[in-house]
């Protein structure tokens, strides 16, 4: 009987443990996960850090939009920290006509959209080359395309003044047009980049199979390769416009002297002489009524953005797939 006894402890024993053991290793499994699935730590680990960056990237641009609607009594009031206390858009009534929002907005919309039409062109006629044709000195020409993004393009834009002036091309958009026509826009070295690993990626047999029936090179390229590059279209198509949109150096370089048909302007060349027009528009009278605040220059900044951010959330779900499907990562 006491045997007995003394054999069934042990078994229970041993099944408590055994059960202990599986109770941790679910707990463990459900904590860290497993190789199939992630577990609750490593879940809230992935989450907290994805709301730390969120909010790095966010904080300025909800500090910019709360400003922006804050008058000059909520400024000076230091009770107010986030929300305003009434709906002030003033500063934005203000905003626009100092940075002549009309003319400057068509302005960065045509130096922005029509030199990135050229160059998701040329650079994707390019990338398409350099996947799909084996010719003589391929290899020396990659290394000098990429030899001269390395170079910085400081040490480049007078040489290319000089010569945009001996072709009579300073003041006029053809000064972008074409760069970006020949593969020599903003970036243009990485876009060729991106064109030439989604080509590379595309089966080869494709392109053989429209061979043998007869197609073209050309056929072949808008029939094939076009649409099959349309993620790396849209990619090319967003970085380009906002590089360009957001370039402001080489607008004034080019651009800002006034020699050609047309004075040109972009919202955010407007942006830089923000404080001397508004000066010029508002003049300060005694009481300090008109004077420059933080508030009306938050709104001519969120002005600038406004574009940007609409293009970006009607684009981003095309964006994100284009992302995944062209494999620029290096996935």
């Amino acid at each position: 009987m006491q045997e007995n006894h003394n054999k069934k402890q042990a078994l229970s024993s041993s099944i408590s443990k055994k059960q202990i053991k599986e109770n941790w290793l679910k707990l463990k499994n459900r904590m860290l996960g497993t190789n199939s699935k992630q577990g609750f730590l490593i879940q809230l680990l992935i989450y907290l850090l994805l709301i730390t960056i969120g909010f790095i990237y966010l904080y300025p641009l909800i500090y910019m939009l709360s400003t922006s609607f804050k008058s000059l009594n909520d400024l000076l009031d230091t009770s107010i920290k986030w929300l305003p206390s009434g709906f002030y858009s003033k500063n934005y009534q203000q905003a626009f006509s100092v940075m002549n929002i009309k003319e400057s907005l068509l302005g960065s919309i045509i130096i922005s959209l029509v030199p990135t039409f050229f160059q998701v062109i040329s650079t994707g006629l390019v990338g398409y080359g350099f996947a799909k044709y084996q010719f003589p000195f391929k290899k020396t020409l990659m290394f000098l395309m990429i030899f001269s993004f390395i170079i910085p393009p400081q040490i480049l834009m007078m040489p290319t003044y000089v010569l945009y002036n001996d072709l009579g091309l300073l003041g006029s958009l053809n000064s972008f047009i074409l760069p970006a026509l020949f593969g020599q826009g903003i970036k243009s070295t990485i876009f060729v980049l991106i064109f030439y690993q989604f080509f590379k990626q595309t089966p080869v047999s494709l392109y053989e199979a429209a061979e043998v029936d007869g197609a073209s090179e050309w056929t072949i390229f808008f029939r094939i390769g076009i649409p099959m590059a349309v993620p790396a279209i849209i990619i090319v198509f967003l970085f380009s416009f906002v590089w360009y949109w957001n370039e402001t150096y080489l607008v004034n370089l080019y651009l800002g002297n006034g020699s050609g048909s047309r004075n040109w302007t972009t919202m955010l060349t407007q942006l830089q002489s923000f404080k001397s027009n508004y000066e010029a528009l508002y003049p300060v009278t005694e009481s300090g009524s008109n004077k420059l605040n933080e508030g009306v220059t938050m709104a001519g900044t969120m002005i600038t953005l406004i574009p940007l951010l609409l293009t970006y959330f009607v684009l981003q779900n095309y964006f994100v797939e284009s992302v995944d499907r062209s494999g620029i990562t290096g996935e």
